[in-house]
């Protein structure tokens, strides 16, 4: 199936050449994951069922080892570890706050609990909403 230019593919270039990371949030199959894979150069997806336990398991001992990989690096389905939100901002800070480093899509369904920063001036919040007529 060829793919559709969308309004959100230009929004997250912007993003990405202004904060370390981006959040695109949003209502299920708006296309946030296949918006993401056409701009990140590595993908990891946590949800995968063949891997969901290493990505915990290597989450609980060292999460930063979950963001190695070419950059941006998409972090699909993100709120399955929440821990990877506090890993993303301090890499993004360890970085100097370089931009264009992360993308995670997923959720809003989050354990808030689990999350120690907000990640402001880090990672920045996209909405992303089903295809608009003019698309």
């Amino acid at each position: 199936m060829k793919y559709l230019e969308r309004v959100a593919d230009q929004m997250l270039k912007d993003r990405l050449e202004a904060f370390g990371a981006v959040l695109i949030e949003g209502p299920k199959w708006t296309g946030k994951t296949t918006t993401a894979e056409r701009i990140a150069r590595s993908v990891i997806k946590l949800h995968d069922p063949d891997m969901a336990a290493n990505y915990i398991a290597t989450a609980d001992t060292k999460p930063s080892l979950l963001l190695k990989g070419a950059q941006p690096r998409l972090i699909d389905e993100w709120q399955d570890v929440p821990v990877v939100w506090d890993a993303v901002r301090t890499a993004v800070d360890n970085e100097g706050g370089r931009p264009g480093q992360y993308i995670l899509t997923g959720s809003n369904t989050v354990d808030k609990s689990k999350i120690k920063h907000t990640g402001t001036g880090r990672i920045t919040r996209m909405k992303m909403y089903p295809m608009s007529l003019w698309e």
